[in-house]
């Protein structure tokens, strides 16, 4: 949150012009640093109205983690302890069900909050399914995103300053960065990639990243700890670790501990939310896609639905092969995570007869050892409009019977198909019936 982005073509990669805003932006001048700008991922883009009578972004009323912790923090059925330098955030873990071993630190500043982050002082964020929090020592707020199941991402902002009753504050302004081109139009969640440029003028080329990326180009910017092994990134780019080649085991001696909840920026958490970032913004472009489309819930609107399906086919065949992660590149070696966050995310999730979950971690070829996003459960997916979830269960089945023959699909073996369709089966309550037994 905190830097706007200037509309470009997004469609064909083209780089973006970031303009800065607010404090954030006073802060990367006076330490003259600039930024050259954002290179965009390939994808479509919604184009309608976040005040669409059907979707009513700034006026519906949330269903999401953050308004449920904050109903109960008004009614007092929970607290909020401040605590020093860490302020509320030990409270709002517990409040948001936050696991610890999900610590990302970020050293780059492009951020709300980005005057307080750096090298010494790097930005925590913390993640589960459906929410997102960010503390930063010595900043001014925590900030959430929480993912509802109607309205797409909604962002919150907690003053960290000791207060009788505090409660989470809903923000708008974090949609100068969130709802761009990045974001397919949508408010969303980002997540770059940063490098200097190489005209060695303190530029910054900020990218997108998400599971498609290639490792080489992935987490510039950010502290990663765990074993890599050979896989090359961008990571840990910070003068206390020159001279030092390797593994980063853990963050000890790179910066004061104080008020940190961790230390750790574990490598398979930061595969695992690479991949959320994007799944989160397809499922929430598909539903408001889906909902300004229908002329049903546009009184005295006509349309052509037959136009209407093909768009949502192409939006379904977008989001399935994300969702299946059919260009998600091989691990180029064997990963493994200096937390608990591996263990304890392969144990979460719903489990089909044999015991299999699509939240087991692989780390050895790939990031999931059944390749199906999780979020396939979430609260977002299951409230897709019919005219969204029809045709992603279609595309989905004709990826995994292997009717899809193009040649980028074959990395989908058909045990891994026939694996992934057992589990849904078992799993997925309202999953159609025409999901049978994988023939091809």
């Amino acid at each position: 949150m905190g830097l706007a982005v200037k509309r470009g073509n997004h469609l064909n990669g083209r780089r973006f012009a970031i303009v800065a805003a607010g404090a954030a932006a006073t802060l990367l001048c006076a330490a003259s640093l600039s930024l050259r700008g954002v290179s965009a991922q390939a994808g479509g883009l919604f184009l309608g109205s976040a005040d669409d009578p059907a979707i009513q972004y700034s006026t519906a009323t949330p269903r999401n983690l953050v308004d449920d912790l904050n109903r109960r923090l008004q009614d007092g059925s929970a607290q909020l302890t401040f605590e020093g330098w860490s302020g509320y955030l030990r409270s709002v873990l517990d409040g948001l069900h936050l696991p610890v071993d999900s610590q990302l630190l970020v050293y780059s500043q492009g951020s709300l909050q980005g005057r307080f982050v750096g090298e010494s002082n790097p930005r925590a964020i913390f993640f589960g399914d459906r929410v997102a929090l960010a503390w930063v020592r010595g900043g001014e707020l925590l900030e959430a995103a929480a993912h509802d199941d109607r309205s797409g991402v909604v962002f919150y902002t907690l003053e960290q300053r000791e207060g009788e009753r505090p409660v989470f504050k809903r923000e708008f302004r974090c949609l100068g960065c969130h709802m761009t081109g990045e974001t397919s139009g949508i408010p969303g969640l980002l997540m770059f990639s940063s490098r200097p440029d190489a005209s060695g003028d303190r530029h910054m080329i900020i990218e997108p990243m998400d599971h498609r990326t290639p490792y080489a180009q992935r987490f510039g910017g950010w502290f990663v700890t765990g074993a890599a092994g050979a896989m090359s990134h961008l990571g840990n780019r910070v003068p206390a670790l020159e001279g030092r080649p390797g593994d980063v085991p853990s963050v000890d001696g790179l910066f004061a501990p104080d008020g940190y909840r961790a230390a750790t920026s574990d490598v398979a958490a930061l595969l695992t939310f690479s991949h959320q970032v994007h799944m989160t913004n397809l499922l929430t472009r598909a539903s408001w896609e889906a909902r300004a489309a229908d002329p049903a819930l546009h009184p005295g609107a006509s349309g052509q639905m037959a136009a209407v399906e093909a768009m949502m086919s192409g939006i379904a065949s977008e989001l399935v092969d994300y969702m299946l992660f059919v260009d998600e590149p091989p691990l180029p070696a064997t990963l493994a995570g200096q937390s608990s966050f591996a263990e304890r995310m392969s144990a979460t999730g719903p489990r089909d007869r044999r015991g299999r979950s699509l939240y087991q971690l692989d780390l050895t070829r790939r990031l999931m050892k059944y390749p199906c996003s999780y979020l396939v459960y979430s609260p977002a997916f299951d409230a897709l409009p019919p005219l969204a979830k029809s045709p992603i269960y279609a595309r989905m089945w004709t990826v995994l019977s292997g009717e899809a023959a193009e040649p980028r699909y074959r990395a989908l073996s058909r045990a891994d198909r026939q694996a992934i369709v057992e589990i849904l089966r078992d799993t997925k309550q309202d999953l159609p019936a025409y999901f049978t037994a994988v023939r091809r």
